[in-house]
């Protein structure tokens, strides 16, 4: 059961739903009238009584944020954001390029927190971050060459105009 894929459970109407369950048992509607007038499950239904028995309406409250605590704050994104701008060459990389192990080992050098490199990969997306790669050109490339090139002799090269 559950919510389908890609629904987000919006955690402020579910408590309402508890909470309006509250005052119907308050006023002495039975647990099957409840579980009818919100359209819930029996076992929502028994489990909703059960609480606001045992603790009224605050056992029916939210308990706060879902799922596990995140491993970085705010302040510890901030940090590696700052230093992955800086660029792997002034942490001591000798290529302009962030693997995705470089990014790890940042994090765990900054914040001391230890992520795979998976994981890395989603802080990264978090922080607004995208796979590139930088573009390979020569350095000795002359621009005006292969300009003057593609206009003048590709087109004597190339069997069709």
């Amino acid at each position: 059961m559950g919510f389908p894929k890609g629904l987000k459970r919006d955690f402020d109407e579910l408590e309402k739903r508890r909470l309006k369950a509250a005052e119907l048992f308050d006023r002495g509607h039975t647990q099957a009238e409840v579980r009818r007038k919100l359209n819930i499950s029996a076992q929502s239904a028994s489990r909703w009584h059960s609480s606001w028995k045992a603790g009224c309406k605050d056992a029916l409250r939210k308990a706060g944020r879902a799922g596990r605590r995140r491993r970085l704050t705010a302040g510890q994104k901030g940090q590696v954001k700052a230093a992955l701008i800086e660029g792997p060459e002034a942490h001591g990389y000798s290529t302009a390029l962030w693997t995705i192990g470089r990014v790890a080992a940042l994090i765990k050098e900054i914040t001391g927190v230890k992520y795979h490199k998976g994981h890395a990969w989603k802080i990264l997306r978090g922080l607004g971050w995208s796979s590139q790669r930088p573009v390979g050109r020569a350095l000795e490339r002359n621009e005006q060459a292969i300009a003057h090139w593609k206009k003048k002799q590709w087109p004597a090269i190339k069997k069709k105009p």
